[in-house]
């Protein structure tokens, strides 16, 4: 079993730079029953149990409509995760990977997301499946999951799009 700031071999720890303020503010905290990234799951399950979201004023108002979607993206703070490996072996075989190829809470900015099913609203909280952090986890933004989002504002032009004089394309991998 793997401890939780063991660099397990092969992995690289770096030196980061100081930090700049991006001027993030917490709008509120998750609840969860795992206290240890030890017994969190690696990936959140739709099947899951029950997490609640916690909103804090002012951001309450901000829910208005939220109960209108079956998924929500969340994206939250993964304020006790290491931030310092840029090569990483989660299976602690040897093999490493560059913590950009890896879902890996250990991250420079430890920014987490999860598509999660949204149970109900209860006042300032959501109860939701599919969460994959910790208890007490700080909130950083709620979004509906993009896959099933309409927008609301009209269309914009996609696919090519003019660059100077040339076309540029989507990033598209094959």
């Amino acid at each position: 079993m793997v401890r939780e700031n063991e660099i397990r071999k092969n992995e690289v720890a770096v030196e980061a730079p100081a930090a700049g303020d991006a001027g993030l503010v917490f709008i509120g905290r998750i609840r969860t029953p795992w206290t240890s990234r030890m017994e969190t799951p690696r990936q959140g399950r739709h099947d899951g149990p029950v997490c609640t979201i916690e909103i804090f004023e002012p951001w309450v108002a901000a829910l208005r409509g939220v109960d209108k979607y079956e998924r929500l993206e969340v994206l939250y703070w993964l304020d006790r995760s290491r931030r310092d490996l840029v090569l990483q072996s989660p299976a602690s075989d040897g093999e490493v990977h560059g913590t950009f190829s890896l879902r890996s809470p250990v991250r420079p900015n430890p920014i987490g997301t999860s598509i999660v099913v949204l149970e109900r609203v209860e006042n300032a909280c959501l109860l939701v499946r599919g969460l994959d952090c910790l208890d007490g986890t700080p909130l950083l933004d709620i979004k509906p999951d993009r896959t099933m989002f309409k927008p609301i504002a009209p269309p914009q032009a996609a696919g090519d799009f003019q660059v100077g004089s040339e076309t540029a394309h989507f990033c598209k991998k094959g």
